[in-house]
This record gives structure tokens, C-alpha cells and sequence, in this order.
């Protein structure tokens, strides 16, 4: 017999100003390059991200994350809604061991969600590429790409608990503008069971 128990995550929705944004310099580490979105790199944007969420706080709280087929699911989602913004959506390639063992590892997708404003989805980077600058490098991107099409606003939200990122978004100008919960199932089974 199993129980569900239910837990509330905190999140932040963070926003910031195209308008006032310094663009920092866009680099990544030596054999790592953005690779800009074409649609036949769906599949490759849905392994990345259910490499980088797998097992991790942001799976629970969206359940798809943990699954590749929910991943699959969602960036199919994301690419056939009206707002999609392909100039802000980029794939992190690493070529470090040769091109015929190159793997994606970091992916981002943008949504446009009124005339001037969009959120950023699913910044995600596989475990063994983090720690390198590939999330900012993918934000500083998306970025760019969304003043490029005339966005100079933009929104995320991210789990509190996850403090690389909430650090990381704060550092590129992002402010937490409310804070959320979410409601979130966890299965437990009775001890004895």
C-alpha cells in the first residue's frame, strides 16, 4: 500500500529589463560551441534535458523532466506554440574529444509571451559539463537572441533550493519579483510494506 504525501517546493519568478542589460562577454570553455536551433534538433533538446533534470528537485516538481518521453513531450510543446522564439532556443555541443564523440550537454529554450516579453524554459546542462560557465553562456544567448527579435522583457522561474541558479540569474540581472509554491507528490510506503 502506498501513501502520497505532499511536499510544497518554493520557487522565485525572476524577470528582468532587455532595455538596461549589459550583455557580458559570450564565451565558453575550449571544445564547447552553441549550436542554434533547427527543428530537426528536437530530439537532441529533449535528451539534453532529461539528462540534466533526471533524479534531480526540478524532476519532482515536473514530473515529464523525469521521463525522456515527457521530455520529448514537452519540447514538442514548446516549439509548436505561436511564441516560440528560435533565436533565443540553443544547444551546447562538446567537440573536447573529437567530433565523432561529440554530445550535446546544455540546452535552452525562449517563448514569447506577449509582444514585447517572453520566458526563458528549461535552462538545463548535463552533470559532468557543469561547474564550466555553459548556463551562462546559454542565457548570455538566449538573450541576445531575444533583443535580436525586439523582447526587452523576460521571465523565468526556478526552484529556490537550486542556489547555482537563482545565483547565476541574479549575477546576469534577473530580480525575484514573487515568490511561489508549488505543490508537489511524493509516494511513500509505510514502513512493514
Amino acid at each position: 500500500m502506498r501513501f502520497m504525501n505532499f511536499h510544497y517546493v518554493k520557487r522565485y519568478r525572476m524577470e528582468m529589463n532587455l532595455l538596461r542589460w549589459q550583455a557580458p562577454m559570450l564565451r565558453l570553455p575550449h571544445g564547447y560551441l552553441l549550436v542554434p536551433w533547427h527543428h530537426s534538433l528536437t530530439q537532441r533538446h529533449a535528451e539534453v534535458k532529461y539528462h540534466s533534470f533526471q533524479g534531480g528537485i526540478d524532476a519532482q516538481v515536473f514530473p515529464c523532466l523525469a521521463e525522456l518521453e515527457g521530455c520529448q513531450r514537452l519540447m514538442s510543446e514548446i516549439k509548436a506554440k505561436d511564441g516560440f522564439v528560435p533565436e533565443a532556443t540553443w544547444l551546447v555541443e562538446y567537440v573536447g574529444a573529437g567530433f565523432r564523440n561529440a554530445e550535446y550537454c546544455g540546452t535552452i529554450q525562449a517563448v514569447r509571451t506577449q509582444k514585447n516579453g517572453a520566458n526563458i524554459q528549461n535552462v538545463g546542462v548535463v552533470a559532468d559539463h557543469r561547474g564550466l560557465g555553459l548556463g551562462k553562456g546559454l542565457l548570455v544567448a538566449s538573450l541576445l537572441g531575444m533583443q535580436q527579435v525586439g523582447i526587452t522583457r523576460v521571465g523565468l522561474e526556478v526552484t529556490a533550493e537550486n542556489r547555482s541558479a537563482v545565483q547565476l540569474y541574479q549575477r546576469l540581472g534577473f530580480r525575484s519579483v514573487r515568490t511561489l509554491y508549488k505543490s508537489v507528490e511524493l509516494a511513500c510506503i509505510p514502513a512493514g510494506s
